[in-house]
């Protein structure tokens, strides 16, 4: 089955506030509330890489902003992203055992992006917590939300964006301190189509950790 068009949204707190486990479940609830019938857990892990130099002088020659990632939905795939030259790659999730044997890159800070897995009618939603690797420290919320009839972006947009309005307007009843929001990345500029992949959701995910370290959410290290 083609993939469909997912946006990726993260919980933005009010000022003065943060993200806790309070709110996770309080939005958890919401999905719920609104008839979303939970289909089990998801897990995606973002893995920030760094180049294992025997000189390092020749670090400016390595990028500095070397991500790879793994999704759910391509279980035998992985995704390196190069955000300041624009590149995403796919690969066979192999690529992993090669990196570590070949000790040419080693990884630096890995995050996880889990959760629950929902059914809403013509619409899949994803909640979950951003946390370290090996560690419960909550970081962040994301959501994702994919409409499965069209796999085209420029044809689901006007739906997605109503539903996400709908969506919203529930939360905002519970009064929670913050908002969820949609930073939507220039596809064309990694050279993605129309036509929605799993590339492009690779790209929105670290579109939305760029986000998280900016505003002080994410993992100290992940800056170093």
């Amino acid at each position: 089955m083609p993939l469909k068009w997912y946006w990726v949204l993260n919980w933005q707190p009010n000022a003065g506030s943060t993200v806790n486990s309070q709110i996770l479940n309080e939005v958890t609830q919401c999905v719920e509330s609104i008839n979303g019938v939970k289909e089990g857990r998801w897990k995606a892990t973002l893995t920030f890489y760094k180049p294992m130099l025997r000189d390092q002088a020749l670090s400016a020659e390595f990028p500095r902003d070397f991500l790879g990632i793994s999704l759910p939905e391509q279980p035998n795939k992985y995704y390196f992203i190069l955000r300041g030259h624009k590149i995403v790659l796919e690969a066979d999730s192999s690529i992993q055992l090669i990196m570590e044997k070949l000790q040419s890159y080693k990884s630096r800070v890995a995050l996880n992006f889990e959760g629950f897995q929902y059914q809403l009618g013509d619409f899949q939603l994803r909640v979950g917590k951003v946390v370290p690797n090996q560690s419960e420290s909550l970081r962040g919320i994301v959501m994702e939300v994919e409409y499965l009839p069209i796999s085209s972006i420029e044809k689901s947009r006007q739906i997605m964006e109503e539903f996400v309005d709908i969506w919203q307007d529930a939360v905002s009843k519970r009064s929670l301190p913050g908002h969820f929001m949609h930073l939507e990345p220039n596809f064309s500029d990694y050279g993605l189509a129309d036509h929605y992949t799993s590339q492009h959701t690779a790209v929105q995910y670290t579109h939305v950790m760029a986000h998280l370290i900016a505003s002080g959410q994410a993992v100290q290290a992940a800056r170093n």
